[in-house]
């Protein structure tokens, strides 16, 4: 399914279901029973992905059944990337098959439009960005 070449960076998932159980069961936080430590409907929200380089991070946020993030993590990932050193990336898909449908950016506090998108445009979005960060320290 994925190159398994031993890349930098390479890093898959080492958990097998079958053998181990369910992930989210066993090893993912149970983030819900920090409810009480915030004002209002503040919570906890899960990272699908990040990494850093030269100074700049860029974030994953990945939909399945929507199109967009709810109203609590827009206006979090705009002000995240108001400084630019954050960059979103908002992909809409199928994380089982990796189909992807649709690519949204946030980037200097603001979300650009979705647009229709696949794996290996996303994929050159990345190596672009990291490209633009690599010259950007």
């Amino acid at each position: 399914m994925f190159n398994q070449a031993k890349n930098n960076g390479f890093n898959p998932m080492r958990w097998d279901c079958e053998k181990q159980g369910c992930f989210n069961i066993k090893r993912r936080p149970k983030i819900e029973v920090f409810y009480d430590c915030f004002p209002g409907n503040i919570s906890f929200g899960d990272v699908d992905g990040i990494v850093e380089i030269n100074g700049h991070g860029l974030m994953l946020e990945w939909k399945t059944d929507t199109k967009k993030p709810t109203m609590g993590q827009r206006i979090m990932y705009e002000r995240l990337t108001r400084n630019k050193l954050i960059t979103v990336f908002l992909v809409v898909g199928n994380a089982e098959t990796m189909e992807i449908s649709h690519l949204g950016i946030f980037y200097e506090g603001k979300q650009s439009e979705l647009i229709n998108s696949n794996l290996e445009e996303v994929k050159l979005k990345i190596k672009n960005w990291v490209s633009w960060a690599k010259a950007n320290g």
